[in-house]
């Protein structure tokens, strides 16, 4: 079933209206460990308050009663490294953005213009090959893969042996430990980039969650182009997001709605997780039971159905996360926050440090 989500509000805001000076040096190289060491800002909508704190402080945020919403979906090592067919000094530079089923892969190629149809490509020296079979737009790319299916029994298990995880490219520093950008609950593979709020649970904190009578519903929704892909418009309603995959078991549905019945909160563990939940909302609130895609863009002026609070990181100028995290709260307030984080040293993006919206 697909869940394509056209709901734009009407704004004049600009794409510039979310932009906010960092330093490089807030930019975070590498994961903290353990990983609920990081830092925990609190916003307080209520009460217009910033408090600072640290992730494992969040214990103190959670009630009985409430239900933490989670993105089980797994990263895949998507980046490959090849060469043109025949073409040794033609290099290739591959990122799989989602499955299309049959090994056909809607991918990120570069140098893009290189990618004709009917080009092929080898990877791995050859225990992966590829073909251009459609072109989508700019760089992006539908590639048919070969592999021998008697060594292999799917592509998952080639990437595991020659793929490299898709740190995004403000990470200059190796990755020493690739399970760092997964997060512990982990579960279907298909992301091409971490859902990264959850990189700060360990399993003792999720433990200790459930001890104080909060339930866990995961939902998934594999990462791709419309999560990370920069907004190029000058208004941001002019920005189209990319689909993505998203299910939302009838286990998780019936759980969450029965939290929320009880007068439970539901609250989103990062904006993968409230996209997908806010995409199979019934206005009520009440989430249905889905598998399909999902377009949704949530910017100032969206009103949230089904999300309550949210845990979420520190984003990107200008990016479509913190223009949801702004619809969420409102765009002054989070932009005074950033700027607080920046003032206080704060670790920004994937491995940086967290906030939480009540």
């Amino acid at each position: 079933m697909s869940v394509i989500i056209n709901n734009k509000p009407d704004t004049d805001l600009r794409t510039s209206d979310f932009y906010y000076d960092l330093p490089e040096e807030r930019i975070a190289q590498h994961p903290l460990e353990p990983r609920d060491h990081s830092r925990l800002m609190v916003l307080n909508r209520d009460a217009h308050t910033v408090t600072h704190r640290h992730f494992y402080d969040i214990l103190d945020y959670l009630r009985p009663g409430d239900v933490l919403v989670i993105n089980d979906s797994k990263v895949i090592p998507a980046r490959l490294y090849g060469h043109v067919e025949g073409r040794e000094d033609a290099l290739i530079e591959l990122l799989l953005l989602r499955s299309h089923g049959h090994d056909r892969w809607e991918t990120l190629v570069k140098p893009g213009k290189r990618a004709r149809l009917g080009m092929r490509m080898v990877f791995g020296e050859g225990k992966l090959t590829a073909e251009v079979v459609d072109i989508v737009e700019e760089g992006n790319r539908i590639l048919q893969f070969f592999y021998d299916k008697e060594q292999y029994s799917n592509v998952y298990e080639i990437l595991h042996e020659i793929g490299l995880m898709p740190l995004p490219p403000y990470i200059t520093e190796r990755l020493q430990d690739k399970s760092r950008y997964q997060t512990v609950y982990a579960r279907e593979e298909g992301s091409a980039a971490a859902p990264t709020a959850g990189l700060h649970f360990t399993p003792e904190l999720l433990e200790a969650i459930k001890q104080k009578g909060v339930a866990i519903a995961p939902v998934m929704l594999h990462v791709g182009l419309g999560t990370f892909r920069p907004v190029k418009a000058d208004r941001i309603d002019e920005h189209i997001m990319h689909t993505e995959y998203i299910s939302v078991s009838p286990e998780s549905a019936a759980l969450i709605n029965s939290r929320r019945a009880a007068g439970g909160r539901v609250i989103a563990v990062g904006t993968t997780s409230c996209r997908t939940l806010e995409s199979v909302s019934d206005e009520d609130g009440t989430i249905r039971a889905i598998s399909g895609d999902t377009g949704i863009f949530i910017y100032p002026g969206y009103k949230f159905k089904a999300v309550d609070a949210l845990i979420t990181n520190f984003h990107l100028p200008e990016s479509t996360l913190l223009m949801l995290v702004s619809a969420f709260y409102n765009r002054d307030d989070v932009l005074a926050a950033y700027k607080e984080a920046v003032e206080e040293q704060y670790r920004f993006f994937s491995f940086g440090d967290a906030m939480l919206i009540v």
